[in-house]
Order: structure tokens, then sequence, then C-alpha cells
């Protein structure tokens, strides 16, 4: 296999290594560091899984066999993936970081709003009500409006 040494991108320190679970250890995880429930799971739930499975005989029993096989390879090919995306965010230079990162940084304060008096032109709302006699007068319907563009 070719790359870059265990050691050097590895996220697990070699002495902690041997406290590791088996099934994380046999299938030579790197990046992927599942614990021991999740370990549990992914070999033995898939056996009782496939067990079930054929005793329902909705599979053959070979699928005892199979199933976690293939839950083994999608782990294992998690941790590929997982690993070549460490390998190429190490890649990036530290400036392209450092603009991502100023990219990503909320902007916290206050934004400037100007107050508009008025969103009809020649028209001035207020909260006071205004006396009858203040009032433009309407024209009736039909007829033109005695006071245009108020």
């Amino acid at each position: 296999m070719s790359g870059a040494p265990r050691g050097s991108w590895a996220t697990i320190p070699a002495d902690e290594e041997r406290y590791r679970p088996l099934y994380a250890r046999a299938l030579g995880l790197r990046v992927v560091n599942p614990g021991g429930v999740l370990c549990f799971l992914f070999f033995e739930g898939a056996l009782a899984l496939a067990a079930l499975l054929a005793l329902a005989e909705l599979v053959t029993w070979w699928a005892v066999l199979i199933l976690p096989a293939t839950v083994a390879v999608m782990v294992k090919l998690n941790d590929m993936v997982a690993a070549m995306v460490v390998r190429s965010a190490a890649l990036v230079p530290e400036q392209e970081r450092d603009r991502f990162r100023r990219q990503m940084e909320p902007v916290v304060g206050r934004a400037r709003v100007d107050w508009i008096t008025h969103s009809v032109p020649g028209v001035v709302v207020t909260a006071e009500p205004t006396p009858r006699a203040a009032r433009p007068e309407r024209s009736r319907p039909g007829q033109p409006d005695p006071h245009p563009g108020t």
C-alpha cells in the first residue's frame, strides 16, 4: 500500500492502539474510530440480523457470512474515504485555510437602517386620528378624484 507512513497522519496514537476494539484493529481503521458499542453493532448486530433473516427464510444461509463481511467492507471503505479527505485537507495551504476561516466567521454587530417616514410619496402616516374636517374629500365612484396625487 502506498502513501504516507501510518504514524504521520493517523489520528490514533500508537500507545492507544492496543485499547481499541478488535473489530477496528482487524480492519486496520486509521481515521474512523468506532467505540466498543458501535463495533458490537457492526459485527454482532450484522451477524444477528443475517441469522434472523435466514431463520425467517427471507435469505439463504450464506447471508450469515456475507452480511457481516459486507458491513466490514463498507466500514473500511468509509475509513479510506475519510483518509483521503484528511490528506487533501492537509494539502491546502495555510493562506487558503485562513481565508476560508475569515469568510466563515459570523459577523456580529448592528446594521444602520435609514428611517423611512412614509412609503407612499405625499402621504404621511401618523398614529393619531385626524379630525373629520382635515380629511380630504373622496369623490364618488365613477367621478374623477378632485385632488389627484394625495
